[in-house]
């Protein structure tokens, strides 16, 4: 069970974000570490739902989703800023993500992560789907 939240942390989906905030959480993972301010423009510009936690003015927590919002979502790039981790903040965003009023029609959440931990904890599986993945990265290497 997380820790309860110790901060005055506020999540909304309606505040703008900064892809310069976005970057500064980026950074902290080494999962993001090499995203450019440009590629997080255009990624913030293409997301149908972002949800994000705040600590005052500073974004502290993120999640976001792509969706066709009946059959599919797909979540990505949770992230908390390690000075608020083991919160609860995380639980809350994905939780937050779950039941968004405009995803309530959608049957089936995805995601892809490197901590199923965290996730099996909040009812996400990875016995129900098999999953497969092309890389550009990888194409261009084996060309």
């Amino acid at each position: 069970m997380p820790a309860t939240l110790k901060t005055a942390v506020t999540f909304s989906e309606k505040k703008v974000v900064e892809a310069s905030q976005l970057l500064r959480l980026f950074h902290q993972a080494p999962w993001a570490r090499d995203r450019t301010l440009e590629d997080a423009k255009e990624m913030l510009r293409h997301t149908d739902v972002a949800l994000c936690a705040w600590d005052g003015d500073q974004l502290i927590g993120f999640g976001r989703v792509l969706t066709d919002f009946v059959y599919r979502a797909t979540i990505w790039d949770v992230i908390v800023d390690k000075a608020y981790q083991k919160q609860g903040i995380g639980t809350e965003i994905v939780q937050r993500i779950l039941s968004h009023p405009r995803l309530k029609k959608v049957e089936l959440f995805w995601l892809c992560t490197r901590r199923p931990g965290f996730y099996a904890e909040l009812g996400f599986s990875s016995k129900e789907q098999t999953g497969m993945v092309w890389s550009r990265a990888k194409q261009a290497r084996q060309e």
